[in-house]
């Protein structure tokens, strides 16, 4: 018999049998008649007692504690102790695992199945009103037992007190569990709780309570599935506009910042900033009414990260410093439950971006470094993956391509690991941009198309279009003018259409740049474009970009033999820089005024 079992176990069934009720139905399914009908014989062959030792035992689980049994079986203590004792001295069943011992300070000892198998068919022997008194009866011993600590057990409390009837507990104990999970990041295991927490909720009469305890479910529930869906996924929308919906229900509620946060980022993601603006407006208006630095912290952010994307820099570099100024680390820490980045790492991103658009690289890269160390003091994998991407993003713009690929491969690693579909597909594309820019174009093109299909699958559209520019950009670099035009088009059909102006300069210099390379050159458009990406920059105060445009512009016109209007349009853009001047454009643009000096 032993050796039957265990043959069994070498072929897969402990993978197969877990301790969920589907999987104790499709085990029972599964379980040749004959090897029941063996184990049932094996059974009768002991005493009424021992029997139904092993049965509440099965009730404990794979391993369980004689105390535990105990608290599901009307024997004396000592004598459950000598029946398990005998089982498994003689090998049946079960076997020794030495002691337990519970915060209340009861030690007791501990023993497991010898194979999951025995534990599910002594389980289903029982009748479902003892199942269901059994474990009731083990909850509350281990709940007693526990005390102070039962959070520590939360997921294996959820389970008793669900299979016990009591779902008023298993629901509480389910939200614990997923506050854990959270805890460690584990996002999935935190999503299963909080979607069972929510299937348990339905049972109980509606009331006041059962709506708070949704809403802190639901609330819960928007950041986990941010970081394992995306942020733009239906499911997180969903999450955060029923907590919104419960929000008016229960009346004037902290929560319902919360809600409207969560609905910032969801459109935010898919690149509607006309609404996103909206949520971000409210935000900061409640933030201001409750005046909480961390309120305000989160308000600043929303409206900063709003307004880049929207091309209005001097407005997100302004949100992002007044946001920068209200970070407190310790209270950080305890915001696992905001959607997206830590709120000090959102506005450190941002304002480096902004800060390198309006013409202040060097205070960029310091902004930059802030980011990842305070992303990293907190330990917060989302934040990292979030620091570590606008880290090598902020390379692509100082056109520092090795450290492009460098840092994309490590923010895939990171993303990877901690399973961030959306992120694994922005650092694919970017490995891929580094590898084509480095003369590998064949390994580097799929690389950048997979990406964009990664990030496509989560819903998320904040990106496309910028994603557009850059795969025109590597596309001109290996020689594919016609298709790199084609997609700066497409680019700037979208832009237009989501409200965006962030890269809008940069897109129309670089459609001039592939104007120019084409067979026959299209100079007068490709001047018409500089032009554009001029006027734009201008107008959004986005020193980087003017530079850029007026360096295009002043080489086009080199060749064409103005070299004076060349050089007075270059010049004073050139001397309105205080900083970076070891940055590629810096540098370029001092030896094109050298080269052509006089």
């Amino acid at each position: 018999m032993v050796h039957v079992v265990e043959e069994l176990a070498r072929g897969g069934w402990q993978a197969a049998v877990t301790a969920t009720a589907a999987a104790r139905q499709g085990a029972a399914a599964e379980v040749p008649a004959d090897l029941q009908q063996l184990i049932e014989l094996q059974l009768g062959q002991l005493d009424l007692e021992a029997q139904q030792v092993l049965e509440v035992a099965s009730v404990g689980g794979v391993d369980f504690a004689e105390a535990s049994v105990a608290a599901g079986l009307p024997l004396p203590l000592d004598a459950i102790v000598v029946c398990c004792e005998g089982l498994a001295r003689r090998g049946q069943f079960i076997e020794d695992r030495g002691l337990m011992t519970w915060p209340d300070g009861t030690v007791s000892g501990r023993y497991g199945f010898r194979h999951t198998l025995y534990q599910e068919i002594l389980y289903r022997r029982i009748g479902s009103g003892r199942r269901m008194r059994c474990h009731r009866a083990i909850g509350m011993r281990l709940e007693e037992a526990y005390g102070a600590q039962v959070s520590q057990i939360a997921a294996t409390l959820a389970v008793h007190f669900e299979r016990g009837c009591d779902q008023r507990r298993a629901m509480r104990y389910r939200q614990q569990a997923a506050d854990t999970a959270l805890g460690r990041y584990a996002y999935e295991e935190a999503i299963g709780h909080l979607r069972r927490g929510l299937e348990l909720l339905e049972s109980l009469p509606e009331s006041a309570e059962r709506q708070e305890q949704e809403l802190d479910l639901q609330l819960a529930l928007g950041p986990a599935l941010i970081a394992s869906k995306g942020g733009a996924a239906p499911e997180v929308e969903q999450a955060y506009a029923r907590a919104r919906e419960l929000c008016q229900q229960v009346g004037e509620t902290p929560q319902r910042f919360s809600a409207l946060l969560g609905l910032w980022y969801c459109h935010v993601n898919r690149g509607a900033l006309p609404t996103a603006r909206e949520f971000g407006e409210h935000l900061f208006r409640l933030a201001q009414r409750v005046a909480a630095p961390t309120l305000l912290l989160e308000g600043h952010q929303a409206l900063g990260i709003t307004s880049l994307y929207q091309g209005d820099y001097v407005a997100a570099r302004t949100h992002c410093e007044q946001g920068i100024a209200r970070i407190d680390p310790t209270a950080l820490r305890a915001q696992a439950l905001s959607p997206g980045p830590a709120p000090g790492v959102g506005c450190l991103t941002m304002a480096a971006h902004a800060l390198w658009c309006l013409g202040y690289p060097a205070q960029a890269l310091q902004r930059s470094h802030e980011a990842l160390a305070l992303a990293q003091a907190l330990a917060h994998p989302y934040s990292l993956v979030w620091a570590k991407h606008f880290a090598a993003y902020l390379s692509h713009r100082r056109r520092e391509i090795p450290a492009v690929q460098t840092q994309a491969d490590a923010v895939l690693a990171l993303a990877t690991a901690q399973g961030f579909p959306n992120w694994v597909g922005v650092a694919t594309f970017w490995r891929g941009w580094g590898l084509v820019m480095q003369g590998h174009a064949g390994a580097g093109l799929p690389q950048m198309h997979q990406g964009m299909a990664g990030v496509a699958a989560t819903g998320m559209m904040l990106g496309r279009p910028r994603f557009l520019v850059h795969l025109a950009e590597a596309l001109g670099h290996t020689g594919q003018v016609e298709e790199g035009l084609r997609l700066l088009a497409e680019a700037l059909a979208e832009f237009e259409a989501g409200g965006q102006g962030h890269l809008l300069a940069e897109t129309y210099r670089l459609q001039g740049e592939l104007l120019l390379c084409r067979a026959v050159p299209d100079v007068p458009r490709a001047e018409a474009s500089f032009w554009q990406a001029l006027t734009i920059a201008r107008s959004q105060q986005a020193k980087a970009w003017e530079l850029r445009a007026a360096m295009s512009l002043n080489s086009l016109w080199q060749q064409q033999g103005k070299r004076a209007e060349a050089n007075e349009l270059l010049a004073p853009i050139y001397g309105w820089f205080t900083e970076g001047f070891d940055t590629a454009d810096l540098q370029e643009a001092k030896a094109l005024l050298e080269t052509f000096a006089g």
